[in-house]
């Protein structure tokens, strides 16, 4: 079987269970942005001098596949998911996002102001992946405003995970 099926050569995409919508489908922006936030996370993560940084951005690029195949499934296909075996994204999953940023901000970070991208390669790779983070945030809001978000759960999840990478960055910078 090809890569290229060219089931979307007519603008539209099969989410899980062959829904098919829109590729600008609010949805498939959500879980779009979300994966070009895991490929960044995979480029900072590549980077990293540090095992801090890098072992705990790869814990979090396999939550991301969680939260991915999530928002890749129908509202009305989330309990054959949920059945199928597939996990939800969870309060316990952004508790170990907050943990994290409780570990960091007891190390007495320094920090004022606005921080500028680009001190060393690692920390401006955190901050591409924060603002993609963001991005990600919002066009999960844009779903949820739609009426398309059932679990809330998410977008806590992504707005931790914004602060956390800003953090990470700025740790990288007081450890080089």
């Amino acid at each position: 079987m090809s890569i290229a099926t060219k089931t979307g050569d007519n603008g539209t995409t099969a989410l899980m269970y062959g829904r098919r919508v829109p590729k600008n489908h609010p949805r498939v922006e959500a879980y779009g942005a979300v994966d070009e936030l895991n490929a960044a996370l995979g480029l900072a993560r590549s980077t990293a001098a540090q095992d801090f940084v890098s072992g705990n951005l790869l814990a979090i690029q396999k939550e991301l596949v969680t939260l991915m195949g999530e928002l890749a499934v129908a509202n009305e296909d989330l309990e054959r998911y949920v059945k199928g075996g597939f996990s939800l994204v969870t309060p316990a999953m952004t508790a170990k996002l907050d943990g994290l940023v409780k570990e960091i901000e007891a190390q007495n970070i320094s920090f004022k102001g606005w921080a500028t991208p680009g001190a060393t390669q690692n920390s401006a790779a955190l901050d591409v992946a924060r603002t993609v983070c963001r991005r990600a945030e919002r066009r999960v809001c844009d779903l949820q405003a739609a009426g398309e978000l059932k679990n809330d759960e998410i977008i806590i999840f992504l707005n931790r995970l914004s602060d956390l990478l800003w953090l990470f960055a700025r740790w990288v910078e007081s450890n080089r």
